[in-house]
């Protein structure tokens, strides 16, 4: 079992920043693909950023160039900076974990989220 702990949401002005922070603990050994999704009110879930233990990243057409999703493996964490922010980035942030597969599939571990809030 694996157990994902999430911080650094947050209020911020429009063009602001934010950086999102996963704490991973448990049976980490088992992980390979870390995610960041995001549900904003009304609106399904969807995939934010993704990075395997391989070094591959994925990122949603609404945030590239702006979000950067990162790992540290000595820490057992993942992180995602989150810049040039919109009204429309304004969401529950999720972190989530998978032992295998791909960024595609669905996770096998869900963390709890943080909420970041983008004023205009």
């Amino acid at each position: 079992q694996v157990q994902l702990v999430e911080s650094g949401g947050g209020l911020v002005q429009a063009g602001g920043s934010l950086r999102l922070s996963c704490a991973a603990s448990g049976s980490i050994f088992g992980i390979n693909v870390m995610n960041w999704y995001r549900q904003a009110p009304g609106k399904e879930r969807e995939l934010v950023a993704a990075s395997s233990s391989g070094g591959d990243t994925y990122y949603a057409d609404s945030v590239k160039g702006r979000f950067t999703i990162s790992r540290d493996n000595a820490k057992n964490a993942l992180y995602l900076q989150m810049n040039s922010l919109k009204p429309e980035d304004t969401a529950m942030y999720c972190c989530a974990a998978r032992s295998g597969g791909s960024y595609s599939d669905g996770p096998d571990w869900w963390g709890q989220g943080t909420l970041g809030t983008v004023a205009s």
